[in-house]
C-alpha cells in the first residue's frame, strides 16, 4: 500500500498593520456596514512596503517547521497567487531561508484553490516516496496587486501565509489525508483575473486599460460558483471517505466570504457551528486561508484530536478542490 500524507506540524503569519473596515482610504468607496454586511469581514492585515510573500512564508514554515519536530523538509511546495517575481518560483529562495537548500522547491498556481492543489502535490510526492516530509505553504499579498479605486475587490483582501508540514505515514492514521477532490473549468478565467503581467497581455507594451494590471472579480457570479462547486466538491470528498455530513466535526473552507460559508453550510445541512471562520479578522487572504483558519482553530482549541475535518477551496481558473482528515493531536500551542 502507498504511503500516506500525514499533517504533523502547523504555522502562520500575518503582517503587523492591521486595517480596520473604517481605516480604508476614502477611494475604496466602502462604509464599514457595507462590508460586515455583504461579507463579514470587519478587519485584514496589510503587508509594510517592502514585506514580500516570501517574508511571511518564511515566518509560517519556520513556525510549521518547528511544531512538527521534525528537524527539516525534503520538499517545499509554495501556492501562491503573488510570487515575489514572474521569475524564478518564490518556493526556492523560501527553502533557502528556511536552511532547506537542496530540497527540491516548486510554487502552485491555482490562486484561492492554491493550498488544496498544494497538499495533493504534497501527498503526491509523499506516496511517490519522493520525499519523506514536505513543507507546504499558502501566501499571498493581494495588497500588492488590488485596485484602491475598486470597491468590490480591495475592501476584501488581505494578506498572511499558513504553512503545514506533512510527513510520511500510513493511511488511516491521525492527520492522514484522505482522497482528494480537484477540479477546474477555464471558460470562467475571466471571472477571477489579472489580466496584464502574462505573455498574453504584456505590461511593458500594454496598450490596454491602465486598471487590467490589478486583480478583478465578477462578484456575483464567483459567489454562485464557488457555492455550486465547493458543494458538489465536498459532497464527492464525504463520500469517498464514507463519512455523511453529520459525521463531519468542522468543515474548513476558503475563508472568501461570510455569506458564502453560512450559504454551503446550508445546503449541505451542516451546523454554522461546526464551520470554522475567521474571515472578520483577516479577509480573504487567498492560497493562505485555509491553513490560517486551520492554525488559528487549533491555538483556540476549537480543533480536537480525532474530529473529522473537511477540508475545501474556490478559486480562480476556475478551480477547486477538497479532502478530509482526522484531526491528529499536535504539539500545544
Amino acid at each position: 500500500m502507498s504511503r500516506a500524507a500525514v499533517l504533523a506540524g502547523l504555522g502562520s503569519a500575518l503582517p503587523e498593520r492591521v486595517v480596520t473596515n473604517e481605516q480604508l482610504p476614502a477611494t475604496a468607496n466602502s462604509t464599514d456596514e457595507w462590508i460586515r454586511t455583504r461579507t463579514g469581514i470587519r478587519q485584514r492585515h496589510f503587508a509594510a512596503p517592502g514585506t514580500a510573500t516570501s517574508d511571511l512564508a518564511v515566518e509560517a514554515g519556520r513556525g510549521a517547521l518547528k511544531s512538527s519536530g521534525q528537524g527539516g523538509a525534503d520538499a517545499v511546495v509554495v501556492a501562491t497567487t503573488t510570487p515575489d517575481r514572474p521569475c524564478p518560483a518564490t518556493a526556492p529562495f523560501v527553502a533557502s531561508r528556511l536552511g532547506l537548500s537542496g530540497a527540491a522547491a516548486f510554487d502552485v498556481a491555482a490562486v484561492c484553490t492554491g493550498f488544496v492543489y498544494a497538499l495533493a502535490t504534497a501527498a503526491g510526492l509523499i506516496a511517490a516516496e519522493a520525499a519523506d516530509r514536505v513543507l507546504v505553504i499558502g501566501a499571498d499579498t493581494y495588497s500588492s496587486i488590488l485596485n484602491p479605486h475598486d470597491r468590490t475587490t480591495f475592501a476584501l483582501f488581505g494578506d498572511g501565509a499558513g504553512a503545514v508540514l506533512l510527513r510520511a505515514g500510513k493511511h488511516g492514521e491521525p492527520g492522514a489525508l484522505g482522497a482528494f477532490d480537484l477540479g477546474s473549468d477555464g471558460e470562467g478565467r475571466d471571472l477571477i483575473t489579472v489580466r496584464a503581467g502574462g505573455s498574453q497581455q504584456r505590461l511593458a507594451a500594454s496598450a490596454g486599460d491602465p486598471d487590467d494590471q490589478y486583480f478583478t472579480m465578477a462578484g456575483r457570479e464567483v459567489f454562485r460558483h464557488a457555492v455550486q462547486r465547493m458543494e458538489r466538491s465536498v459532497r464527492t470528498a464525504l463520500e469517498q471517505a464514507g463519512w455523511r455530513h453529520t459525521d463531519l466535526d468542522r468543515l474548513v473552507c476558503h475563508q472568501a466570504n461570510q455569506r458564502i460559508l453560512d450559504r454551503l453550510a446550508d445546503l449541505l445541512g451542516i451546523d454554522p457551528q461546526r464551520v470554522v471562520s475567521n474571515i472578520a479578522l483577516v479577509g480573504n487572504t487567498a492560497a493562505a486561508s485555509i491553513p490560517l483558519a486551520l492554525h488559528q482553530a487549533h491555538e483556540e482549541g476549537s480543533l480536537h484530536a480525532g474530529q473529522r475535518v473537511l477540508l475545501t477551496a474556490f478559486g480562480g481558473g476556475l478551480t477547486w478542490g477538497s479532502v478530509t482528515l482526522t484531526w491528529p493531536r499536535l504539539a500545544a500551542p
